[in-house]
């Protein structure tokens, strides 16, 4: 008996089933290509943010952690210290009124250039005639270079012949050493600063103005409420959002407000009107021996600072969004 062998027919392997893997789906292709097209538009910036801010805070977080010399910064072999140069700083004498200092500098400012700069953005809301012109006027402290504008200062308030002082004695009021009293210096230097940061300010609260629908001010008239009724409000409550970031923006720019001051008085008479930002700096740069560590350790100060105000923002924006 013969016993004839019949081939089974072989199956073709598909080349996707060769080579072990299969083609991806058209919505999957298009998710992937989307996703690699994201990462190449933000990579820049990513590179950007490493360099000039990220890598500028490890080193400054590794100053303040090392006990640093001209010598070891020079060839970098300092020594780990720890919390060291912060316990210094904590119980340096300076450390007491330069935080005072900061505080009333800072919430002082940021207080008047809110309110003025509320009040001027409410004025020019009305559209009278040149408007445009005065309010173009009013962003020149703001555009001005800030060296011109703490120079322009203390020539107004110099002692002998600035223009303040000649006011002043034709009101028949002596002389003042604005720029040299301790009892003038950081009043003279939050005065400079609140002319400064007004235009920021009538901008940002402006801009929000505009936002408000018209409606509600002519439901308003029509209902008879008073200009200061419309303010509190609608004007107003309707503002928060725009308010609470001015005012964000505001506290962290003015907390490390340092070159109106150092060309104003330098942070004295003695420490008069020395902040956090000048004392930094004056331990890190303003003498021959320089303290590296103790410097860097003052502006971690105020990194945290800022950032713990940061953070009670985003808190309460959350909040008033649920």
């Amino acid at each position: 008996m013969t016993i004839t062998h019949v081939d089974r027919p072989r199956r073709l392997r598909t080349p996707a089933k060769m080579s072990g893997s299969r083609p991806l789906p058209p919505q999957r292709r298009q998710r992937r290509r989307s996703r690699l097209t994201a990462l190449a538009f933000v990579a820049p910036l990513i590179a950007y943010l490493a360099a000039f801010y990220l890598y500028p805070l490890y080193r400054n977080l590794d100053l303040s952690l090392r006990d640093y010399t001209v010598r070891s910064f020079v060839a970098g072999d300092a020594p780990f210290s720890g919390w060291n140069n912060v316990q210094r700083v904590l119980n340096d004498p300076t450390f007491g009124p330069a935080l005072r200092h900061t505080m009333v500098f800072t919430f002082v400012s940021i207080t008047f250039q809110y309110v003025i700069g509320l009040a001027l953005a409410v004025f020019f809301n009305r559209r009278f005639r040149l408007s445009g012109l005065l309010r173009a006027l009013f962003l020149i402290p703001w555009l001005l270079p800030l060296i011109v504008s703490a120079s322009t200062w203390s020539w107004m308030f110099n002692s002998e012949s600035g223009v303040v002082n000649y006011f002043l004695h034709f009101a028949g009021a002596g002389p003042v050493g604005w720029l040299t009293s301790p009892d003038w210096a950081l009043t003279s230097v939050i005065v400079a600063n609140i002319w400064i940061g007004i235009p920021f300010n009538l901008v940002i609260l402006y801009s929000g103005l505009q936002n408000i629908p018209a409606e509600l001010y002519e439901a308003a008239a029509l209902d008879g409420a008073s200009a200061w009724q419309v303010f509190r409000r609608i004007t107003f409550p309707l503002l928060r959002p725009v308010s609470a970031i001015t005012l964000l923006l505001g506290l962290v720019y003015t907390l490390k407000v340092f070159d109106l001051i150092w060309i104003m008085t330098k942070g004295g008479p003695g420490d008069s009107s020395s902040t956090l930002a000048t004392w930094s700096y004056q331990l890190g740069f303003g003498t021959l021996l320089p303290k590296f560590g103790p410097g860097a350790a003052v502006g971690n100060l105020l990194i945290l600072i800022a950032l713990v105000f940061g953070l009670l923002y985003v808190r309460v924006q959350r909040r008033q969004e649920t």
